[in-house]
């Protein structure tokens, strides 16, 4: 999120409470993020250096007073906490996870965008197994050699099989219902989707009820992602990186961020041993 901001791209406003701080700590960056920010809840997010296959699901955001409470289990494991300016995950208009891979090994560089429009959030592409609306393919970039795109040149693909936008928002009502609502204490755990459409209509949020003109939005933003992409592939500080990815948000307020950037190699390691990256090295 560091380098994102230094790079004049847009982030949420953050600190950073690293593993073996103390719960006062906690309470004092909460209180003077909050007081920056004028807002009186904030979004606890958690980072765990090379991340298994389960680990915390953060995002969600809650009143001040319970930040240090929560916060404290995840310290407990050894975990960094992020506390960041509050976001509704229920209204967003546009979500976006880009993943981009270097040349190699005689197979050029390519940038994929995987998309869903209004009322979905980032964690349902990362991790709540629904699939994007659209997804869209740029090949053969050299990434460290700037060239623009032409128009032809993306390659859109729409998902068009009968009924499954239905059974896509069935998935995002039964996760906010399993997950998120149930973890800010809106729903128990036992709720289902039709408990999570509910709370949804009740307050006002239609988004995800709504058209879905996903492909047009991320028609528009296309080239400009591009050209975010090159500039943090060119000041990406492992210069032996292989594959990057972040995620890219435009909010009901019209506003946009970039939530972070990953390393593929460092973040996931656990899942590739070094003996066998060092075997594919040799080969």
């Amino acid at each position: 999120m560091a380098l994102l901001h230094s790079l004049g791209l847009p982030v949420l406003n953050a600190c950073l409470i690293q593993p073996g701080d103390s719960t006062a700590t906690v309470r004092t960056a909460a209180r003077a993020l909050a007081a920056c920010t004028g807002t009186e809840t904030l979004m606890i997010r958690s980072d765990g250096g090379v991340e298994k296959k389960q680990y915390y699901r953060g995002g969600n955001t809650f009143p001040v007073h319970d930040i240090s409470p929560r916060a404290a289990g995840l310290l407990a494991d050894g975990r960094a906490v992020i506390l960041a300016e509050p976001t509704n995950r229920f209204t967003n208009r546009l979500t976006v996870l880009i993943r981009i891979d270097r040349s190699r090994s005689g197979r050029p560089g390519s940038m994929t965008l995987e998309a869903l429009g209004p009322g979905y959030d980032v964690a349902d592409l990362t991790r709540g197994q629904i699939p994007p609306q659209v997804t869209v393919q740029l090949d053969d970039i050299d990434f460290a050699c700037y060239r623009p795109p032409r128009w032809h040149e993306w390659r859109i693909i729409g998902d068009k099989c009968p009924g499954v936008e239905q059974v896509r928002r069935r998935r995002r009502l039964q996760r906010l219902a399993t997950q998120t609502l149930a973890d800010g204490g809106h729903l128990d755990g036992e709720a289902g989707a039709a408990h999570a459409e509910t709370w949804l209509r009740e307050r006002g949020y239609l988004q995800l009820f709504g058209p879905q003109p996903t492909r047009e939005a991320l028609a528009k933003r296309m080239p400009r992602l591009f050209e975010d992409m090159f500039i943090l592939a060119m000041s990406q500080p492992n210069r032996n990186w292989r594959c990057l990815a972040t995620a890219f948000t435009v909010f009901e307020e019209r506003r946009t961020v970039y939530w972070d950037l990953v390393d593929g190699e460092r973040k996931y390691a656990a899942t590739a041993p070094v003996v066998g990256r060092l075997g594919e090295r040799v080969a």
